[in-house]
């Protein structure tokens, strides 16, 4: 393709400066079209982002001739039913994170994807930030030597919103986004640590609810094992006292150890027997504009997008792992 031209089904926040600016600020790519149901709301975000057209049915958008690239931004619960349509109408993807509910729906995309032979990418886009690219040179220069160990915790205290019974956000509504914030946060972490050491070959995990303020879980623990034997833990608070709040994942190896977050970007911290280094690395001003760019080079022909649809995969297969019991 000489210009990648995006179309956007579900144009809400996330998209004000997360991922729809990098789709025409990037060089070769344009933002031709944009989707939501409130068609007040749809057209105002295509005047403000200066797009030329807006719907509020997804199916004109997908079988819009002008849009090359749809990107699904929707909640989970439609994940599966507007990828596949955007397949089978012989477009390539880009689909919000959890790839999809379950590792199942995760299967019949792929398979959707491999029949209508299109390109299918997931919005880990932390696998394209420089902060843990980083990370990863470090571990790759065997700075922390042969890792053995990687432990997730992630505690935060709950929001107002959180409370409100009647007017749930989305992400607590199990229909719509699965298990809590775990299945909205929780995979970030586990797909990077997939990026950075490997397929996780097993998981188990505990899910609970402390606080009472919602019906899925607000609490889980977990316990995995990376295909190369590195062992794994993790443990998601979302009524955590605010005094407790922590954002952290260590790898421990035989040389040392790294620590960095999944959220906070606080400075990389290497230690070892020499000491201890700092590497501070803020994220671009558009989050999901690394990512975005290698998925445009793909689609001309000229480099790779780290984020797929197997890979992707992987990731729900854990969750699944995780919150099954």
């Amino acid at each position: 393709m000489k210009t990648v031209n995006w179309g956007i089904v579900g144009c809400g926040d996330v998209c004000e400066r997360k991922s729809g600016p990098p789709m025409y600020k990037t060089a070769h790519s344009a933002l031709v079209a944009v989707m939501r149901r409130d068609a007040e709301k749809a057209a105002d975000f295509a005047r403000r982002h200066n797009v030329a057209k807006s719907y509020t049915d997804a199916a004109a958008l997908i079988a819009d001739p002008e849009v090359d690239i749809v990107y699904i931004a929707t909640p989970p619960g439609t994940h599966r039913e507007l990828t596949i349509q955007a397949l089978e109408a012989g477009k390539p993807v880009y689909v919000e994170k959890p790839m999809a509910m379950t590792g199942a729906e995760c299967r019949a995309m792929n398979d959707a994807a491999a029949k209508a032979g299109q390109k299918l990418f997931v919005a880990y886009y932390r696998r394209a930030l420089p902060y843990f690219l980083k990370v990863k040179e470090l571990l790759d220069g065997g700075s922390v030597g042969k890792p053995l160990t990687a432990e997730v915790r992630l505690f935060r205290p709950e929001s107002p919103g959180d409370r409100d019974a009647a007017n749930l956000p989305w992400r607590l509504r199990r229909e719509v986004g699965g298990e809590g914030y775990f299945c909205d946060l929780a995979p970030h972490t586990l797909d990077i640590l997939d990026f950075l050491l490997g397929e996780i070959a097993d998981a188990r995990g505990c899910k609970t609810n402390l606080g009472g303020f919602y019906d899925v879980a607000d609490t889980v623990t977990a316990a995995f094992r990376f295909r190369s034997g590195v062992a794994g833990t993790g443990t998601w608070c979302f009524v955590a006292p605010p005094q407790t709040a922590e954002d952290s994942v260590t790898i421990t190896g035989r040389k040392g150890i790294v620590r960095f977050s999944t959220f906070a970007f606080s400075p990389i911290e290497l230690t070892t027997a020499g000491g201890t280094e700092h590497f501070r690395i803020d994220p671009p001003e558009h989050i999901q504009g690394p990512l975005i760019e290698t998925i445009v080079a793909e689609l001309r022909g000229e480099g790779r997008c780290p984020s797929t649809g197997a890979s992707a995969a992987r990731t729900s297969r854990v969750m699944d792992r995780i919150i099954s019991e």
